[in-house]
């Protein structure tokens, strides 16, 4: 499963190399953070209501696009999947509430 994650990541990685006018990706780099937030949050909201309509292909669609978007989002800011990963590993085994309270925000 990583293995995907690991080859978009480096698929990512190349893309700030290249065109804006070549390449989704790095026309998306090109525009900025805020660019790539905003995309972030159409695929979010298009999760939920993805959700909502209770189609299984539908959801699979829209959280496969939230997913690259923040794969995007990792890449532009020099992060990796197994960044995400680790942390995931990291409160594996944790309870939910644990986890909340001991947050530094």
């Amino acid at each position: 499963m990583s293995d995907i994650l690991d080859r978009l990541a480096d698929t990512l990685e190349a893309r700030k190399q290249a065109s804006p006018d070549s390449s989704y990706v790095a026309k998306l780099y090109a525009k900025g953070t805020d660019a790539i937030l905003k995309k972030i949050g159409e695929e979010a909201t298009e999760t939920v209501m993805a959700a909502k309509d209770g189609q299984a292909e539908k959801i699979i669609y829209e959280v496969a696009d939230l997913w690259f978007h923040t794969l995007v989002l990792l890449a532009y800011k020099g992060l990796k999947p197994a960044d995400v990963l680790n942390e995931l590993a990291r409160r594996e085994g944790l309870s939910g509430l644990t986890e909340k309270a001991n947050r530094h925000e």
